[in-house]
């Protein structure tokens, strides 16, 4: 059962360059797992996704290099800071909780079209890079449902662009957190390596339709949907 949704997390995540950290971190809020287990888990695995979403992408010619290098040399000495951090299990799920309502925020947000993209100015670049990536290690996510929602809102990126810097983005700060956390790797549960099975095919499947084909536009108010739930039981249980 886990290791389907995480299949299914990583083929919907995939699709719109980004490895599913949020995803998993909700199927095992919703399965019980201990939050010791819970954010080296959801690291390792968005690292596997998010570096085919990265190839895929590249690949496909959607990648900018001028978006992605200011960000990512800002934001993974703090996702190292940040995962070094400890928090409690009450302020863990708190944490995942308002991630994950962040994480529906952007599935909702519509793509812009016809618009001008903007060049990021470097004070917004140094201010948001720094808090992604101490949020990312923190709360173990790669960076992404913070990146491509800012990406889309300001206008310096159109959807594609953005799903195509925001899949190397998680996978810096995903090991720059998992570095900074490294002890945590004794608490990956024993059927972490069929996971990552079922995540690199999920991943495949998932950045070769979001970097190809059509926008899984249909599929995002469903992959909110669960999301919201996950985020509603870490509050209110």
């Amino acid at each position: 059962m886990i290791t389907t949704a995480f299949l299914s997390v990583a083929l919907l995540y995939a699709a719109v360059g980004h490895g599913g950290a949020s995803g998993y971190l909700a199927v095992m809020a919703l399965a019980g797992f201990e939050p010791a287990a819970m954010k080296p888990t959801a690291l390792v695995l968005n690292l596997v996704v998010s570096f085919i979403g990265t190839v895929m992408f590249f690949r496909a010619g959607h990648f900018a290099w001028r978006l992605f290098w200011p960000f990512a040399v800002v934001s993974v000495p703090f996702a190292f800071l940040g995962g070094k951090l400890s928090v409690g299990a009450q302020e863990f799920r708190l944490l995942v909780a308002l991630a994950l309502a962040f994480a529906v925020v952007r599935l909702l947000i519509p793509a812009t079209a016809g618009v001008e993209r903007r060049k990021p100015p470097l004070w917004a670049i140094i201010l948001t890079g720094a808090a992604m990536g101490f949020a990312s290690g923190l709360i173990g996510v790669g960076g992404g449902i913070f990146l491509t929602p800012l990406l889309l809102l300001c206008d310096w990126a159109d959807t594609r662009t953005a799903a195509a810097v925001s899949a190397p983005f998680i996978f810096v700060n995903s090991a720059a957190g998992l570095l900074g956390h490294a002890d945590s790797i004794h608490h990956l549960p024993a059927e972490w390596p069929w996971w990552m099975l079922a995540v690199i095919a999920g991943g495949l499947a998932g950045s070769r339709w979001g970097s190809q084909m059509a926008r899984p536009v249909h599929l995002r108010p469903v992959l909110a949907a669960v999301l919201a739930v996950a985020s509603a039981k870490l509050l209110f249980t």
